[in-house]
């Protein structure tokens, strides 16, 4: 079974963070918050898919999808 990555979530659906596939993309997500073991939970999405809101730490972080899509949950 691959791997899924954040961008991969349905809305209200909820996943812990296990690793990131892209090493300059989460030196940045890690100073956002988006630490190993942290649960994120996809709030919602621009009309066109992109960007999506992800609650994580207890506040709501906007990103793009090709971001989200390095960080990969379980």
């Amino acid at each position: 079974m691959s791997k899924r990555s954040v961008a991969d979530l349905k809305i209200g659906e909820r996943a812990t963070i296990q690793s990131f596939n892209n090493q300059l993309m989460s030196l940045k997500l890690l100073e956002m918050g988006c630490l190993p073991g942290a649960e994120v939970c996809l709030h919602s999405k621009a009309p066109l898919g992109d960007p999506i809101c992800l609650k994580v730490g207890g506040y709501c972080l906007a990103m793009r999808k090709s971001e989200a899509s390095t960080m990969l949950v379980e």
